[in-house]
């Protein structure tokens, strides 16, 4: 089922970019587009009982990714009703769950927190449906321990488009606030000089106003808004292909860089421990030293193993033989009586 995960990650990711685009997180009009793109059909592709569990499986891990974060809190609502949708429309009996890892339920604990403060029922009453009806397994791990599985495993590309933008200034600083804010100051500083003014001697210590207050905090929060939005443009630029003073930098530090490992292979270093046995000699001769001059080293290899065996081999054996053949080791292992001592042959008996 790994051939069809894009294709699945695809759909999901159109679902919630419509869903994006209606600033809104109503069930109701998350079931209006479901319905309009007919999603509960995406089972239907599967034949057998096998096929109907493991695509289960894979769209439900699929669409889990959606839950959490760094995504903004629509997309993570989405998510929520995304799994709520495909857990009901499950052809497979019993229905396959949904992968609930241990580390992941403190971010699901918060989701319900800000679900609740700003009074988003739907999500609310979604998230304990699903808890009561014993649709999540509490799992140790996000993924099922497979033996013999691949050890680097290929991390799924984050969507930029529903990832949560930093605006906490922009959120804090508005209107109201630096309506009551300016207010609350024009009034401070009446009461300051009213004080100053009525008492005998004027102290410098108790001029505590600061001038121009609501003005530098607006100012300052457009100047982080101003910064985003060209911080936002020149990523843009940098991956249209306008980044090209980036690219001669890179260029230049690997040329610095293979032109340092050049000059540092021109040195005689220690040789690993699979080479000590080989003699490595460096011709100091030449002007440049480096890798790619095969003439500055000359390396002498010893014979194999075999052909030294059959080399001590045949030396022994050489004298083996030159040895038989000057003290006539072989004499001692026959009996010699000599020229006198030979036995006389005892001649036949002649009737």
């Amino acid at each position: 089922m790994d051939f069809c995960q894009a294709q699945v990650k695809a759909d999901c990711v159109e679902l919630l970019s419509r869903f994006q685009l209606t600033n809104s997180v109503r069930f109701q009009t998350f079931s209006t587009i479901w319905k309009e793109m007919q999603f509960s059909q995406i089972y239907y592709g599967t034949v057998n009982h096998r096929e109907k569990r493991a695509f289960s499986r894979l769209i439900l891990d699929t669409a889990y990714v959606f839950f959490l974060p760094p995504y903004s809190f629509q997309i993570r609502v989405g998510g929520l009703y995304l799994l709520h949708s495909l857990y009901r429309c499950q052809i497979t009996s019993p229905p396959e769950q949904i992968r609930l890892a241990l580390k992941d339920w403190d971010d699901v604990k918060k989701l319900e927190k800000d679900a609740v403060n700003a009074q988003h029922h739907d999500a609310v009453y979604i998230l304990r449906k699903l808890t009561s009806d014993k649709a999540f397994c509490f799992t140790a791990m996000p993924t099922t321990l497979v033996f013999k599985k691949k050890r680097k495993v290929e991390r799924a590309a984050l969507c930029e488009e529903f990832l949560e933008r930093p605006s906490r200034p922009q959120e804090l600083i508005n209107v109201e606030l630096l309506d009551e804010l300016s207010k609350v100051d024009e009034l401070y500083k009446m009461l300051k000089t009213s004080v100053s003014s009525e008492s005998t001697r004027a102290d410098s210590s108790i001029d505590l106003v600061r001038k121009d207050l609501v003005p530098q905090l607006r100012s300052t929060v457009m100047d982080f808004y101003d910064w985003q939005h060209r911080k936002d443009g020149a990523d843009e630029g940098e991956d249209s292909g306008e980044g090209t003073s980036s690219q001669q930098e890179c260029s230049r530090r690997a040329q610095l860089i293979a032109s340092i490992k050049s000059k540092a292979y021109g040195e005689a270093a220690e040789a690993s421990k699979s080479r000590r046995h080989r003699q490595v000699e460096v011709d100091f001769s030449s002007n440049v030293a480096g890798p790619q001059h095969a003439s500055g080293y000359i390396r002498t290899t010893k014979p194999s193993l075999k052909a030294r065996t059959y080399q001590s081999i045949r030396i022994s054996g050489d004298l083996w033989n030159e040895a038989a053949t000057s003290s006539r080791i072989k004499c001692l292992t026959e009996l010699d009586f000599g020229p006198e001592g030979k036995k006389k042959k005892n001649n036949k008996f002649k009737w």
